[in-house]
């Protein structure tokens, strides 16, 4: 069967033809290259064209929508509820049906979300979330007056919005534990708004501060002051800049901050985003910076017993293409997370007198196969300010996506002997988040999650070398369907090696795990700044997946999962490496019988938007369905809009002739052919999206609605936008809401229930 031949089943009604978009003979002269660009009249979300033809995407999408869930009558009088005519995919009592949907979504969700502690004393704060609420909230436990422990809400996002429309951006609680700096922004915006509450109390001492976005907070000794990020303000900076241009500074509670004092930053990449860090005990200051996303930083240093107002910093690493993470540690010694000379990662250290690169010594060397995550050292504790030598360095690896601890002599770097140098996972899974105590102790703590194991915090004692569960989220576990996990290799087009783990339910596999039928597969990537798609618990792939399908997330060039060489392989001129792996694993999907292509579905999000975007423009023979979400998609401008500028490390640079070139070999507005059957397409945006602009999406679709050859009651194109959210977080109502839409949408172009329901 093709991949766009109507699946079986009754006559359908029509849905209502694509809304009109004017073609613009609109060709520019890009460094001598002519450039169409038909729909640019698009990027104007203000403009009454663009607005019409939104609406009727709107109206669009809903006779769709009305179509698949809602169902019609057809000539006979016979109820019809499936689009393309397949087996009801959203009858009543079906397992794609709205409420059921949403209900098993909600199952799978219902054991919430708790974090690892950060620790200030007696002290501890974490994240939480219930199954049933709508945001993670922030939690204090300190000691009871009876001896216990008592814990209580200290910061809940639907209190300060009952709509759920805020969302906590981040939070960090002071070095006593007294205060906590916290960010807020609304709409989806994540125009972050910091403040400070006193824990005791939970009132309001400070703020708000604006201009804050992807502030850290780096508090001093006492609570009187931190450090933080914030822009300059909008009518000082050129037009087009007021995303940008951050400067370090130090703030004094209490006092207006348009009196802070500027630390850092003037002179610099107007796109720097930097990071600020206090040591314990109040004497050093860390400061980094990377332009845009560029996979490097620089690092300086200072002493700050000269002076917190104009501390003198000192260049640890600077111009050097690597990336370095730096902090001091309670033995008073400077150590450095770097892929300087070790793509891989490796732990160097040094006296913070003597910073530079020539100082350093390799602590803990490049592992030739894993990826060095994380370290964190223990030790006898002390009060703060004490010097305290570490007892044992702990590191977290990951091994072909699959996170692995080992244990090591601090001074030496070397390996713990035999079983004592491994510290037992429950599984093949990710771990995160290690963490001490600031005042150092013998305990550890990091989160754990796999496929099928909701994240759950556990405690390394290295006294008994022991590991337990700390805490697991405060909801009810759902009864999990008996899945099975492989991790599937396969050569990319140019012989490298790509892994992706598949799973499915295991009556759809012999004896030796392979499959006994095609199913309906969806096909998940990434594939860029060195995001990992790693092991996690997924309420989406076991709702899919219990229902008769196959999930596969592909661990593509362009991530973390095998170090910045890894990463840079699928990242400016290379972009190319990153949908050729994608394609390689789906063709082998379909070579081992995992699934065939009218059965196949890709689907991304954000720079995996563009993933799957380049896939239905360059392999539209492989797929039936497509989910492209929240996706840069114009690669000729898409460093116009948004944060675009801010990747052009990543994609390269469409004001550099030979950047362009890399671009328009894969940018999808610009690959789209007319009278190429397209997959049907379903294009989510969101309207508060200040990183990706809907106006990519918006391009694409009208392209495609109007090149494409296929059916469109077969294969539509549609668009989904919302408002009121962006490109992040969102309340848990909005993501089941969208998920379910998702899901229905790609059952609905697969034949899942139809699949289903033979099993």
């Amino acid at each position: 069967m093709s991949a766009h031949a109507p699946l079986p089943g009754p006559a359908r009604t029509a849905l209502p033809p694509y809304p009109p978009a004017e073609r613009l003979d609109l060709v520019e002269d890009l460094h001598g290259r002519p450039v169409a660009d038909p729909y640019r009249w698009l990027e104007d979300p203000q403009d009454a064209r663009t607005q019409a033809w939104s609406d009727a995407q709107d109206g669009l999408y809903a006779a769709y929508r009305a179509r698949l869930v809602h169902g019609e009558a057809t000539p006979d009088g016979s109820a019809e509820t499936a689009a393309g005519g397949s087996p009801e995919v959203a009858p009543a009592d079906g397992p794609m049906s709205t409420a059921r949907l949403t209900a098993r979504l909600r199952e799978l969700l219902g054991a919430g979300f708790v974090g690892t502690p950060a620790w200030r004393g007696d002290r501890r704060f974490f994240a939480r979330r219930s199954g049933d609420q709508e945001h993670a909230v922030v939690v204090v436990a300190e000691p009871a007056p009876d001896g216990g422990t008592v814990e209580r809400v200290l910061l809940d996002p639907v209190a300060l919005d009952p709509a759920g429309t805020t969302t906590l951006d981040a939070w960090q609680p002071s070095k006593e534990g007294d205060l906590l700096a916290y960010q807020v922004s609304s709409g989806g915006t994540e125009e972050s708004v910091l403040h400070v509450l006193d824990v005791a109390t939970g009132a309001l001492v400070d703020g708000p501060i604006d201009r804050a976005r992807y502030s850290p907070v780096a508090w001093l000794p006492g609570g009187e002051a931190f450090y933080y990020v914030r822009r300059l303000p909008p009518e000082d900076l050129p037009e087009g800049e007021q995303q940008y241009h951050r400067r370090v500074w130090l703030h004094r509670l209490g006092t207006d901050a348009a009196q802070d004092v500027e630390v850092f930053g003037a002179g610099l990449d107007h796109t720097n985003y930097y990071g600020v860090t206090v040591s314990r005990d109040g004497r050093w200051l860390v400061v980094s910076a990377s332009a845009g996303t560029a996979p490097r930083s620089d690092v300086w240093i200072a002493d700050l017993t000269s002076g917190v107002e104009s501390p003198e910093l000192v260049p640890v690493v600077v111009g050097v293409d690597a990336q370095t993470h730096a902090w001091v540690g309670r033995d008073g010694r400077l150590y450095l997370h770097t892929d300087l000379d070790a793509p891989r990662g490796r732990i160097a250290v040094t006296d913070p007198t003597a910073p530079g690169v020539p100082h350093w010594r390799t602590l803990l060397a490049e592992d030739p196969e894993a990826v060095l995550e994380d370290v964190a050292f223990t030790d006898a504790g002390a009060a703060p300010g004490d010097t305290v030598e570490p007892e044992l360095l702990v590191a977290a690896w990951r091994r072909h996506s699959v996170s692995e601890v080992t244990l090591h002599e601090p001074r030496t770097g070397d390996r713990l002997p035999g079983d004592d140098g491994t510290l037992v996972l429950p599984g093949l899974g990710s771990i995160g988040g290690l963490a001490t105590r600031p005042e150092g102790g013998r305990e550890l703590w990091f989160s754990y999650t796999d496929h099928t194991t909701v994240s759950t915090v556990h405690r390394f004692d290295t006294r008994t070398r022991t590991t337990s569960v700390w805490a697991a989220p405060p909801g009810l576990l759902a009864d999990l369907p008996d899945v099975r996990v492989q991790q599937l290799a396969t050569p990319s087009a140019d012989g490298t090696t790509v892994r992706a783990f598949v799973v499915a339910r295991a009556d759809a596999l012999d004896a030796e795990g392979r499959p006994l039928a095609p199913a309906p597969t969806i096909l998940y990537g990434y594939g860029g700044f060195q995001i990992s798609l790693d092991p996690a618990y997924s309420a989406t792939t076991l709702a899919w997946v219990e229902a008769g399908g196959v999930y596969v997330v592909a661990n593509l060039r362009g991530g973390g999962e095998e170090g910045e060489e890894w990463h840079r392989s699928g990242m400016r001129g290379a972009k190319q490496n990153v949908f050729d792996d994608f394609h390689a694993v789906g063709d082998r999907l379909v070579a081992d019988g995992w699934t065939t292509p009218d059965r196949l579905a890709c689907w991304g999000g954000s720079n995996g938007g563009l993933l799957v975007g380049a896939a239905l423009t360059q392999r539209p023979d492989l797929f039936a369905a497509v989910v492209c979400s929240a996706p840069l998609l114009d690669m000729v401008r898409y460093q116009r809009f948004g944060l675009g500028v801010t990747w052009t490390e990543e994609y390269g640079d469409a004001d550099n002739p030979r950047e362009l070139d890399w671009l328009l070999g894969y940018s999808p507005y610009h690959r789209v052919t007319d009278g190429t059957a397209y997959p049907a397409t379903l294009f989510t945006v969101f309207e508060g999206d200040s990183r990706v602009d809907p106006l990519h999406a918006r391009k694409l679709a009208a392209a495609l609605q109007a090149a494409t050859s296929a059916d469109p009651q077969v294969a539509p194109v549609l668009v989904r936008r919302e408002t009121g959210v962006g490109h992040g977080g969102r309340a848990l109502s909005r993501t089941i809401g969208l998920t379910v839409e998702q899901l229905q949408f790609v059952a609905d172009r697969t034949g899942l229930c139809a699949a289903g329901a033979a099993r």
